[in-house]
């Protein structure tokens, strides 16, 4: 079992290859590395858990003239409990049109398919910057890292100018923004 010193350093060594774990996937690892190891024992059960994603229609809260405080409400309601029930949810409803939501998601695909080099040049975790791109946002405070990457464009209160957004999203950034504030 590594030492807490030695696993800040390997904590260090990664982030600082700016590579995250497509950087390791990229370079063929075949064992997972240890500050990806979570601590035993799992807990086991050997019950059966049913559950359904919860699902959130924004249609209520985003119908113009018909919007009520109670109807907006109701929708932050189901916000909060979904995210405090289950910790996720799906959002319907919400005026982003499919081949928009399509293309922004091709978009940060081709972004974390470019080579290290270029998405370094987002690689940070400093909040203040409206761009930024990392592995694992809680990197060094977890007791195992989770195997992510994570390209954060910040929108409020305004989208950043352009030359700060990755080149494979800069066209399709703004159109999804605007699809997503102000449904057709």
């Amino acid at each position: 079992m590594a030492s807490n010193s030695d696993r800040l350093c390997a904590l260090k060594a990664f982030d600082d290859t700016k590579a995250g774990v497509k950087g390791l996937a990229d370079a063929g690892v075949t064992t997972i590395p240890s500050i990806f190891h979570h601590p035993l024992p799992i807990e086991h059960t050997d019950h059966e858990h049913h559950f359904t994603i919860p699902v959130i229609d924004l249609a209520p809260a985003t119908g113009g003239t018909t919007t009520t405080p109670s109807k907006r409400a109701e929708v932050v309601a189901a916000v909060k409990a979904a995210a405090e029930t289950m910790g996720f949810f799906q959002v319907v409803n919400h005026g982003v049109p499919k081949a928009v939501m399509s293309e922004m998601l091709a978009a940060v695909r081709g972004f974390h398919e470019e080579p290290v080099g270029a998405k370094a040049l987002y690689y940070g975790r400093d909040y203040g910057r409206p761009v930024r791109y990392w592995s694992i946002f809680d990197l060094f405070q977890s007791q195992a890292a989770n195997w992510r990457d994570t390209l954060i464009i910040d929108t409020a209160p305004e989208l950043p100018p352009p030359e700060e957004i990755p080149p494979t999203c800069r066209s399709i950034a703004p159109k999804y923004v605007r699809a997503g504030t102000h449904p057709a």
